[in-house]
């Protein structure tokens, strides 16, 4: 089939890279001028999450007080706003928060597989490397991590549990004064530079007949029905808008992978989905003092920031500002911003002193989407030649691999290889019931 990809972040290239290996003829399409200039561009890292780094659960936004959380709430929330904050707030209880990780982690371990198949093929070099350590900082916050750490034990995922001290020892960037409470390694798990994984990837699609990607074009529109799909592109860059007809691409199927940008998209052909975009911020420093760099990626566990070595530099990535979705497409005030950005410095400056030369660093802010029940949209929609892939969160990029495989399954008609209470969690239209 000739199969259109709207987006190219990771889960637009991955998508293409797995419709392709079906078979099937795929063309992405960009606004950018390349691959990867989204919420892939701002990444933190972290190839494939845990239960201490999924956007819910007993942690998230538990306290009120932004530097505490992480999480800048902005102030004149709209009902959509309120509502998506008591839905996610739900999550917090322990068994609720166990029984939505129980279905997101075959996708989890399908995505492992996937990107494990990619590199073997490719022996893709993209600064991946093993070991995660995530800090707690006090009594009270081990408290509310404790359902989580749990969850790791029950899903046999290995991890051991550290003393303040014994993370001093094992993380010598760490420091034991100020104290703080505890931490937990992951030496299995591994973080990876995301926006050159896509790059690569894209570039191994070059090579292959019957891909196409098509830069600096916008969709502005879908049409679907019953024996064809196309969509509606946008003018190209420097050319009116009234300046000529309308462009569309007609193909057997479409995916809608296009981040934040989705929503407006599948809103116009009645697929709606209560997503929340989320403001994430990113500082990229040059190193100050290599013996003070860290060997692992160090996470503050609840504030979920993450300060991630790549090359020779490091990246701190959290600081996200929730606002109503209708302020999505306007500046962010300058004092949101300079709060969020606060908080990734100084979670550079208490978890890794020293290591960061914060005053040179480039700031970087985008968006992405977050659920209501913290999982992505993946699967088919109302119209049965229009799929969806979006929604995956601030972590874990690598579960683009697993879920790019499910759609691509779907579309050629194949059983996908998760568990079927997996697919109806993850399905598209499961937020009408």
């Amino acid at each position: 089939m000739d199969v259109i990809v709207i987006g190219g972040g990771i889960t637009g290239v991955a998508t293409a890279y797995q419709l392709r290996a079906a078979g099937h003829r795929v063309c992405v399409i960009e606004r950018h001028a390349t691959v990867a200039q989204g919420a892939t561009y701002g990444h933190g890292g972290t190839i494939l999450p845990t239960t201490l780094d999924v956007w819910f659960g007993p942690t998230f936004m538990q306290q009120r007080r932004a530097e505490r959380s992480g999480v800048v709430s902005a102030y004149g929330f709209n009902a959509g706003a309120r509502d998506f904050v008591k839905r996610i707030a739900k999550l917090r209880e322990p068994n609720e928060f166990g029984h939505q990780f129980d279905a997101l982690r075959p996708l989890i371990e399908r995505s492992r597989d996937e990107l494990a198949e990619i590199e073997a093929r490719f022996g893709f070099e993209f600064e991946q490397r093993n070991g995660v350590l995530q800090l707690i900082r006090s009594q009270a916050e081990w408290d509310l991590a404790r359902p989580a750490v749990d969850l790791l034990r029950v899903h046999e995922i290995p991890h051991h549990i550290l003393t303040a001290a014994e993370c001093s020892a094992h993380e010598h960037a760490v420091p034991a004064d100020p104290p703080f409470a505890s931490g937990v390694l992951l030496e299995h798990e591994r973080v990876g530079n995301c926006p050159l994984f896509t790059k690569l990837l894209r570039q191994a699609l070059d090579l292959q007949d019957g891909v196409q990607f098509l830069h600096g074009r916008a969709v502005t529109g879908i049409r679907v029905d019953p024996q064809r799909a196309a969509v509606e592109l946008g003018p190209r860059d420097g050319e009116a808008a009234n300046a000529r007809e309308v462009d569309v691409m007609q193909a057997d199927a479409i995916v809608v992978a296009a981040g934040a940008g989705s929503l407006a998209l599948l809103d116009k052909v009645g697929v709606k989905l209560p997503f929340h975009p989320l403001r994430m911020h990113t500082l990229v420093a040059p190193i100050a003092h290599e013996e003070c760099v860290p060997h692992s990626t160090v996470v503050d566990a609840v504030k979920r920031i993450t300060i991630t070595r790549m090359n020779h530099r490091l990246r701190i990535a959290g600081g996200a500002v929730l606002q109503p979705a209708d302020q999505t497409g306007k500046p962010l005030p300058e004092k949101l911003t300079e709060e969020a950005l606060a908080l990734l410095g100084e979670a550079a400056r208490d978890w890794i002193p020293g290591a960061a030369k914060i005053s040179a660093a480039l700031p970087w802010e985008g968006v992405t989407l977050l659920s209501p029940d913290g999982l992505p949209a993946v699967g088919t929609t109302s119209h049965k030649r229009l799929f969806v892939n979006v929604g995956h969160g601030p972590t874990g990029w690598g579960l683009a691999c697993g879920s790019a495989k499910v759609v691509a399954d779907l579309v050629t008609g194949d059983s996908p290889a998760v568990p079927e209470h997996t697919l109806k969690a993850l399905q598209p239209g499961r937020f009408k019931r």
